[in-house]
């Protein structure tokens, strides 16, 4: 059955909770190789999918059998070096160039404007992007500056951070591409294995091999924790919601990740955020509000069917993707 609105909006809000709030498990790593840290969690994440693809062929949108075609395939290798290996590589990048964590958080941050002002593109629509939704993307992007603040960036930093922010947004451009042939699952599980090998072949450049180890106890449950929860479980939701409330719609939640990681540090150093990240809060919930309780951007155009996709006969409306599949989407991720 196809789920709601308000379903998609809890299922992306949850998305973005979760990987916002990975940023302190994600500390638990400092010692280990970035790279192959996050090859690990993604091999164990891919493993996971596909075993719930197979188990569950009909979770998250897809139909039974369904496999990419070779376009498919191509969008989902860029999505994989671009918002995954890509992005994780950037952020070292940066990080490792005398840049702050606030400013990569602060940059990252204007990802909302971008998946606004790029949305029409990816739903087939020519017209301009919706002017509710650009103010309100904006408005986001602000808070999220005042949550994360001002730091110390260098040229080589702040180049890097804007590769994290490309990164980023073409995560949720490209998955919205193939997610109405393939679903939720199925994108999870292909974009999730082809970036083992990108991130590996990353670590070899990074001279990674000679620290390669086996992580200790804390550093296994922190990569089983980002693989199930962080990768699994957020990147499944965070689809189904993707290809319901539409780029622009969701893209505006991506504000939400700075806010998750502000509250789970005050809340693991039991103390209250300041002034300006709590005002950041509130005009980030301002403009989210905004924009998600205006109408819905208009729907002008019509993309190609992919390949094995089925025709509607002459004189007759095509069906759409969720109308066709409607009987098949479960909500469960």
């Amino acid at each position: 059955m196809a789920i709601s609105k308000g379903t998609a909006l809890a299922f992306c809000v949850l998305g973005m909770t979760l990987v916002g709030s990975s940023v302190a498990v994600s500390q638990l790593l400092l010692d280990y190789p970035v790279l192959t840290a996050q090859a690990v969690r993604y091999a164990v994440a891919a493993a996971v999918l596909f075993l719930i693809a197979h188990r569950f062929p009909r979770l998250g949108g897809a139909r039974p059998g369904v496999r990419p075609t070779r376009r498919e395939v191509g969008i989902l290798l860029v999505l994989a070096a671009t918002g995954m290996a890509g992005f994780n590589a950037c952020i070292m990048l940066a990080l490792r160039h005398d840049t702050e964590p606030a400013v990569v958080g602060t940059v990252i941050g204007a990802a909302p404007l971008g998946l606004a002002l790029l949305g029409p593109l990816v739903a087939g629509r020519r017209n301009r992007p919706s002017l509710r939704i650009v103010a309100a993307a904006a408005v986001v992007v602000a808070g999220t500056a005042l949550v994360e603040g001002t730091g110390r960036a260098t040229t080589v930093g702040l180049l890097g951070t804007v590769g994290a922010l490309v990164g980023e947004i073409l995560f949720s451009l490209l998955a919205a591409v193939v997610l109405p042939r393939l679903g939720a699952v199925r994108v999870a599980a292909y974009s999730c294995g082809l970036a083992v090998p990108l991130l590996l072949l990353g670590a070899l450049v990074a001279g990674e091999p000679a620290a390669w180890r086996l992580p200790t106890a804390t550093e296994a449950g922190a990569l089983a924790y980002l693989a199930g929860l962080m990768t699994v479980a957020a990147f499944v939701v965070w689809f189904i919601g993707l290809e319901r409330l539409g780029v622009e719609r969701a893209g505006m939640l991506v504000g939400l990740m700075p806010v998750a990681t502000l509250a789970t540090a005050a809340v693991m150093a039991s103390a209250w955020p300041g002034p300006g990240p709590a005002i950041g809060v509130l005009t980030v919930a301002a403009g989210l509000a905004f924009g998600l309780t205006g109408p819905a951007p208009a729907q002008s155009g019509h993309p190609a069917p992919a390949q094995g996709e089925r025709q509607a006969p002459a004189g007759r409306p095509a069906p759409s993707a969720q109308d066709e599949r409607s009987a098949a989407l479960t909500a469960s991720a």
